[in-house]
Order: structure tokens, then C-alpha cells, then sequence
């Protein structure tokens, strides 16, 4: 394989060198393992002692030993003036003087991603070994299993746009089929067909917006090439801004963000590690990623430097208020963890919408293991009380399952952003990241984000606030359900407890800038390994200074939302009665058990606008208009018809055939007189004849 780069980021800063390593040039080998495993599963799966599972948790397990492999040849590469990615480049089809290649492209993104997608995975694979087991689709669910991981690792590692597509509509496939893996229930398979529908429109905006690239660049599908260009002026503006927001129509199907990010709840139909490998690493993250890694296109399109809002920012901020919101209206376990999910993307999407980039993948980075942690620990609880996800048929569970209490707690304070929990350093990177506090020494960062700050606060109470309730409704109080709750086996709690500890000590590897407890080689590391820096691909970001009294702040609110929640549980019955005459709680409360009405919308309004009154004026146009201009041809025709054949054909085509036929006719019976059958009779004609020829040439010639 070829190691080299694209000559846009050769002339990048002289002090950048470029990485190497086996692993590093034989990424495409990541993919290539779990992919491998999908077949086999898929013929032999059923024929097997573990009829399937082995051949995936082999395959993940060697997938993370490579993606470790991997990173610390990174790492050993990085050096202080940037460091050039690792490229490997095939033709893979050509055509009248247009070639399109395909390839690998691993730079620091490339690292973090693998590790996040191939640890989740592979603990995904252990916990499910236990949690399906007896399944009757047991060997389907492991082969989709592999080929999911399989195509979020091609997607990270794709070196252009072209090749990010085909992984991008793998990665939905998977889901669909995983989401609607018990699909004789109709809600099953209407929660996977919701999201392969929401999903395919945010598509055509991946569609549209990779094809206006291809063109503004020149013909190329290359992501280094693309961004590059973006970035040094090579495309203008307005096709950056084009391009950008048909982008972030994907981005918003996808990752879950307002106003496509309604079939992300119903996807919890799916078996509960689906889900957590779903929100924690895979299809929900896809769409983070795509702007992470067109950076350059998004940066330049909605010039996010200098500035105080772009729709990439707004989108994220609104979306991280809209789904904190709506997880305190839900029952649902799984459903509060999916809300919550909604949330943090928007949170990520925010942050790269205001220049935050590291802040933005640092956050991916820590959610995974907190996130993957409750999803999990949401199934360890229901595995064990009876298969219900409802809170209010649980709580007292604390005692009952005391390692799967403490896991929960640890990941509900590390997404609450509690200190010194790793939620805590990547929330208050990206609030210092908008560049709006400048309270007792300015945070900096690319711009005033002023109203990204506050809403980013506002959640960061919200999600405390609900994951208290959450954790007080599931393993406090008395226990309401039915059965007899009980741990569960090691299969289940170990995953737990790895994803809780990593969500405890992961926020260690990115500490602020001037933090006074560790030395200064110890701080900003995450950034320093990830963030490309030294190449023309990336765009030169400001970043923000850390702030004491902002992170202090944050803890105070995350403190106050879990305070004021556990005051108002304690209290429930008093705060009820006094809000039951309110009416403006009361419209409150129905908004956000109805979801904003956003379901209603579209399947209330629009999809039965186009089912009903719609359809039926397109039946009657098609009938009336479309049909009646069919029928007026067809009748025409048929008179034109006959008119063809009474007048012209019968009357004059065949009238000339006949009087053509009669006089050959008489011809012929003039003819047959000469014909007397005596040889001296035609020698005589032919004499005569001979006679008046030879008079013709003397007279005329």
C-alpha cells in the first residue's frame, strides 16, 4: 500500500512529518475482520456450537487489539509541528480519462474513532452473548452485528466522499434490520422502517451536497483535496454554503438533530445492546463525524470564525434543549437514555458549530463509554426484573443489583457533567469553546457565541435534573414491579464496569490548558494527538482558554438541577397539587408528553395530507385529466383509423392494386394471342423486329 498524501497537504509546515507504522498503512484490514465474520456467521452461523457468536466476539476482539495497535503507532508518530496522515490510494474504476479511487485515510479522527467504535462493539458482543441468549434470530443478530461494526469502521477510515456513502448506507441497513430484529411486532417494524424512511431524507442531501463538491472541486471525491480547497479559497462561498447545508440535512437524519430526530426514540425497539452500540458508537455518531471530518467545507460555508451564530450551531443548540426536555416527560427507561442521547449529539453538533472541533470530538470520545454504560446497564436492569423498561414498575433495585446500581450511578454523574467525572471535562471544554463567558478573564475560542453558552447551561441543569430522576424512579423507593429482581451474570456486569471506569478516568486524557495539579506535558493531550495540526486539510481554529470560574459554575448548575429534582421527589405530592389548577404546567407537561407535536406533524399531518386529501387529488387529477387525455388519443386515433382504412386504403391504395391487376391481366391475354406455340410464326416476329430496330438507329443516329 502506498503511505503518502495528497499533494494539498504536502505543502503544509515543514516541521509536520508524516506517520508510519504496519498498522497504520494496513487499516483497511480493521473493516475487513468483523466483515468477514458477517459471512460466516451468515452460512455457518446456524451449523456452529455457538451457533454464531464466536466468530464476531473474535473478530471485534482482534479489531481492538488492531485499533490499539494502531493508536499507539499514532501516537509514537505525532509530532509538536503536525503530523501528515497516513493515505493509501486504489483505482478502482476508470472511464473516459475520469478515474475514481478508493482508499484509507488515518489521521488522528481516524484513531479516536476506531478505538470508540471497536471497544463498544466488542463489549456489545459480550454482554449479548448473555442478554440473547435462546433468541430464536440468535446467529441473525451476530452476523448484523458484525457487518454494523464492519461499516462504521469503513466509514471512519474512507478517504473520500464517495466511499463514505456506500459505508454511510451500510451503517443504515444495519440498523434497520437490528431495530426491527423481532419484527412480528408491528412496532418493531415500524420503529426500523421510521428510521430507514427519516433517514433516506437526510440522504439526498448527502447525495446532493457530495455531488456539488465533486463539481466545485474539480472532479474529485477526495476529502483532503475537497477540504483543502474549501479552505484556501479554491471554492467559492456560495457553493460551500450550498454545499454545507444539504450536508447537515444528513447530519440531522442521522444524528438525531431537530427536526429529523424523531425516529431515534422508537428505534429502542431494538434489543437493548443494539441500542447501545447504536446511540454510543455507531449511526448516531456517523453524522458528527461527517462534519468532523469535512471540516473545512462546514467551517468556510457557515464561516463559523469571528462570528456569533451559523445554522450548524443553532441546529445543535436547539436540539440539545429540545431532547433534554423531553426526557423528563418519559417512563420509559430506554427512551429517558434516548432523549438524553439527542441531547449530547446536539451538544457535539454545537460545538463544532462554534470552532469547538476538539472540545466537539472529545465529548464523542467520553459520551461513548458513559453512554454505552447506561444503555447497558437500562438492559442489565430489565434482564433482571421481569423484561420491562418502565420506571414506574421498578425502583428499590439498589439492593437487589448492587453493580449495576453503581455502574448507572457512576455514568449518570459523568453525563450529568459532575466533577471529576470524564462528562465533566469534554461539557466544560465545549462551553469554553463558544468563546461567551469572558467572566473574570475571557475563555477566547473563534467567535461570541453568547446564546450558545447559555442554552449549552440550560442543558447542562436539564440533563442533571433528569438523570436524577431516572436513577431515584429505577433503584430507590420501594419495589414496584412484579418477579424477584436479582444481579446480573458476569457476561453483563463486567462490560458495566469497564464502560463505567473508562467514563471515570477518560476525561483525564484531554485536562485544560494551566491546570495546576499535573504538569504541563500532562494537559491538552487528547488535543495535541487528535486535532490535525500542520496541514492545509484542517482549518487553523482558535482555542479557548480555559476558564476556573466557568467550570466552577458548571458544577453549580449541574448541582442545583440535581438538588432541585431531588427536592421536588421529595415533595411530589405537595408541588402536584398546586400545579394540577395551573394551566400554563399543564400545557407544559402535554407539549412534552405529545414531543412537541413533531410526530403529529408528520404522521398526523403530513403523512396522511399525502395518504388522504393529496392522494386523492393526484387519483382525480389522474383519472379526470391524465386519463381523459389518454381516452380523447385513443379515440382519435381509432377515427383516424378508420378514416385510413375505409377511405384511403380500401378506396384508393386498394383501387390501384386492383386496376393495376386488371390491365396486367388484359396484358397478358393480348400477349398469349402472339403466343401460337410455331417457331416459324416467332422467327418472323423477331425478324420484324430486328427490322424496326435497325430503322430506329438510322433515323436517330
Amino acid at each position: 500500500m502506498t503511505a503518502t498524501i495528497f499533494a494539498a497537504a504536502e505543502t503544509s509546515t515543514e516541521a509536520a512529518h508524516q506517520a508510519t507504522g504496519w498498522f497504520l498503512d494496513n487499516i483497511w484490514i480493521l473493516p475487513l475482520m468483523p466483515a468477514l465474520s458477517f459471512f460466516a456467521i451468515l452460512f455457518l452461523g446456524k451449523k456452529m456450537r455457538c451457533r454464531g457468536s464466536d466468530p464476531g466476539l473474535l473478530t471485534t476482539g482482534l479489531a481492538l487489539a488492531f485499533s490499539i495497535a494502531a493508536g499507539i503507532q499514532w501516537l509514537g508518530s505525532v509530532g509538536e509541528g503536525g503530523t501528515l496522515p497516513v493515505v493509501g490510494e486504489w483505482k478502482w474504476y476508470s472511464a473516459a480519462g475520469f478515474d475514481l479511487s478508493v482508499g484509507t485515510l488515518v489521521d488522528g479522527l481516524t484513531i479516536a474513532m476506531i478505538f470508540v467504535v471497536s471497544l463498544v462493539s466488542f463489549l456489545v458482543h459480550v454482554y449479548s452473548t448473555d442478554y440473547v441468549k435462546g433468541d430464536r434470530r440468535y446467529t441473525h443478530y451476530f452476523a448484523f452485528l458484525s457487518l454494523f461494526t464492519a461499516s462504521m469502521l469503513l466509514l471512519v477510515i474512507s478517504n473520500s466522499t464517495i466511499q463514505m456513502i456506500v459505508a454511510w448506507e451500510l451503517v443504515g441497513v444495519c440498523s434497520f434490520s437490528l431495530i426491527s430484529h423481532w419484527w412480528e411486532d408491528k412496532s418493531n417494524s415500524g420503529a426500523g422502517l421510521k428510521a430507514m424512511l427519516t433517514n433516506r431524507v437526510g440522504d439526498i442531501g448527502l447525495l446532493i451536497g457530495v455531488a456539488i463538491l465533486f463539481f466545485a472541486a474539480g472532479g474529485t471525491f477526495s476529502v483532503l483535496e475537497i477540504n483543502s480547497l474549501a479552505l484556501s479559497g479554491g471554492i467559492s462561498h456560495l457553493v460551500l454554503l450550498v454545499a454545507a447545508c444539504a450536508l447537515l440535512a444528513a447530519v440531522a437524519s442521522k444524528s438525531g438533530q431537530f427536526p429529523l430526530y424523531t425516529w431515534l426514540p422508537d428505534a429502542m425497539a431494538g434489543p437493548t445492546p443494539v441500542s447501545a452500540l447504536i446511540h454510543a458508537a455507531t449511526m448516531v455518531v456517523a453524522g458528527v463525524f461527517l462534519v468532523a471530518r469535512l471540516y473545512g467545507v462546514f467551517f468556510e460555508g457557515f464561516a463559523i470564525a469571528g462570528s456569533s451564530i451559523n445554522l450548524l450551531a443553532l441546529i445543535g443548540a436547539a436540539t440539545t434543549i429540545f431532547g433534554a426536555t423531553l426526557a423528563f416527560a418519559q417512563t420509559d427507561i430506554k427512551r429517558v437514555l434516548a432523549y438524553s442521547t439527542i441531547s449530547q449529539l446536539g451538544y457535539m453538533v454545537m460545538a463544532l458549530g462554534v470552532g469547538a472541533w476538539t472540545a466537539a470530538i472529545f465529548h464523542l470520545f467520553t459520551h461513548a463509554f458513559f453512554k454505552a454504560c447506561l444503555f447497558l446497564g437500562s438492559g442489565s436492569v430489565s434482564h433482571a426484573a421481569g423484561g420491562t423498561f418502565d420506571m414506574r414498575k421498578m425502583g428499590g433495585l439498589k439492593q437487589h443489583m448492587p453493580h449495576t446500581y453503581k455502574t448507572f450511578l457512576i455514568a449518570s454523574l459523568a453525563l450529568a457533567g459532575v466533577a471529576p467525572l470524564a462528562g465533566f471535562w469534554s461539557k466544560d471544554e465545549i462551553l469554553a469553546g463558544t468563546g461567551g463567558w469572558g467572566i473574570f478573564g475571557g475563555t477566547g475560542g473563534n467567535g461570541a457565541y453568547t446564546l450558545m453558552i447559555v442554552m449549552g447551561l440550560i442543558t447542562t441543569a436539564l440533563t442533571a435534573a433528569y438523570m436524577t430522576r431516572c436513577v431515584y424512579m429505577t433503584f430507590h423507593g420501594d419495589y414496584r414491579g412484579e418477579g424477584h429482581p436479582h444481579e446480573s451474570g458476569k457476561r453483563i456486569v463486567v462490560p458495566l464496569w469497564v464502560l463505567a471506569g473508562l467514563a471515570t478516568v477518560a476525561g483525564l486524557v484531554n485536562l485544560p490548558k494551566g491546570f495546576q495539579l499535573v504538569p504541563k506535558s500532562w494537559t491538552e493531550r487528547f488535543g495535541h494527538f487528535i486535532e490535525p495540526h500542520g496541514v492545509t486539510y484542517f482549518p487553523k481554529i482558535e482555542h479557548a482558554t480555559p476558564s476556573w470560574t466557568l467550570g466552577i459554575f458548571s458544577i453549580i448548575v449541574a448541582g442545583a438541577g440535581i438538588s432541585l429534582t431531588v427536592l421536588y421527589i421529595k415533595r411530589k405530592q405537595q408541588i402536584a397539587e398546586r400545579t394540577s389548577q395551573s394551566k400554563l404546567a399543564s400545557v407544559g407537561y402535554n407539549i412534552l408528553v405529545n414531543k412537541y407535536y413533531l410526530d403529529h406533524l408528520y404522521s398526523g399531518i403530513i403523512t396522511k395530507t399525502v395518504r388522504g386529501p393529496l392522494a386523492a387529488g393526484v387519483n382525480r387529477f389522474d383519472k379526470t385529466v391524465i386519463d381523459g387525455v389518454v381516452n380523447a388519443a385513443g379515440k382519435t386515433s381509432v377515427a383516424a383509423g378508420n378514416i385510413i382504412y375505409n377511405q384511403i386504403d380500401q378506396k384508393i391504395v386498394d383501387g390501384l392494386v386492383n386496376a393495376t391487376a386488371i390491365q396486367t391481366e388484359e396484358a397478358g391475354e393480348e400477349l398469349r394471342k402472339i403466343q401460337t406455340g410455331k417457331v416459324q410464326h416467332y422467327g418472323s416476329i423477331m425478324f420484324a423486329s430486328a427490322i424496326v430496330f435497325t430503322l430506329l438507329i438510322i433515323i436517330f443516329i
